[in-house]
C-alpha cells in the first residue's frame, strides 16, 4: 500500500469521526431543548427567540449546591435546596410575554412556583414592604411587596415545558408580569425582605425605571 492510500485512508477515517462526533452534538442538543411551540392554543416564542444582554454573560449554577436564601425583615429565615422548591410547592403554569427595553419580546409558558408562597412560609413583619431579589452574577431588582401578593407572581424553573437553559437564568427566573424584562431577574439565589422603599438594583441605580411598569417608559421614575 502507497503513501497517497494511506493518507487518503487517514482522511476518510478523520472524517467519519467528525461526522459521528457531530450527530451526537447535535442528538444532545436535540434531547436538552425539546420545547413545546404551542399551549391552548397560543402560539410560543422559542427559548432561542432571547437576545443575551446579561451583566456577566451567562451563569454555570450548580443543582446541587444551589440553596434559595429567604432573608432580611422575616421571623423565620429559610433556606431551599433546589429540588425542594420544584417538589414541595405548588406548581403553576402561565403563558407571559416578556418586553426588552431593547424593542424585542417572547411569548412563552413558564412554570414554576410562587413567590408568594415562599415569603408566606417566613411570616414577613407588616413593616416589611420591598422584595429585592439578588442574582448568581450580582445582579439584583426589587418590588413592593403587594405587587408580589396581589398577582401571583411566578418564579420560574421551566419555559416551554424545558428546564431553563444556563442561558435563560437556571436554576430560577422571575416572571415579572407587567414589567420591563430588566425587572426578569435571572439565577436567582436570594430573596430579601425588606424595609428600604428607595432600594434601587442594578438597572435602577443606573437611570432605570425603578417600577418597571410598562405603561410607562422605562427611564427614571
Amino acid at each position: 500500500m502507497d503513501s497517497k492510500t494511506l493518507t487518503f485512508g487517514f482522511l476518510v477515517v478523520v472524517i467519519a469521526a467528525i461526522i459521528s462526533l457531530s450527530g451526537c452534538f447535535q442528538q444532545e442538543e436535540f434531547v436538552d431543548y425539546v420545547e413545546i411551540r404551542e399551549y391552548e392554543g397560543e402560539r410560543l416564542s422559542s427559548i432561542n427567540d432571547f437576545r443575551e444582554n446579561s451583566i456577566e454573560g451567562p451563569q454555570q449554577v450548580d443543582k446541587e449546591s444551589h440553596v434559595l436564601k429567604i432573608t432580611g425583615l422575616v421571623d423565620n429565615p429559610k433556606n431551599y435546596t433546589y429540588d425542594e422548591v420544584i417538589n414541595d410547592l405548588q406548581q403553576y403554569k402561565k403563558v407571559v410575554m416578556l418586553d426588552c427595553v431593547e424593542g424585542w419580546s417572547v411569548t412563552i409558558l413558564w412554570e414554576g412556583v410562587l413567590v408568594r408562597d415562599l415569603i408566606e412560609e417566613v411570616n414577613a413583619p407588616s413593616n416589611a414592604t420591598v422584595i429585592i431579589f439578588h442574582a448568581y452574577d450580582g445582579y439584583t431588582t426589587s418590588f413592593p411587596i403587594d405587587y408580589i401578593r396581589d398577582n401571583n407572581i411566578l418564579m420560574a424553573y421551566k419555559m416551554n415545558d424545558v428546564t431553563l437553559p444556563p442561558e435563560r437564568g437556571f436554576p430560577f427566573q422571575l416572571v415579572a408580569e407587567s414589567k420591563w424584562g430588566y425587572k426578569w431577574i435571572k439565577w436567582i439565589t436570594e430573596i430579601e425582605l425588606s424595609d428600604d422603599n428607595n432600594y434601587k438594583g442594578y438597572w435602577e441605580s443606573r437611570g432605570y425605571s425603578n417600577s418597571g411598569n410598562l405603561n410607562e417608559s422605562f427611564f427614571g421614575r
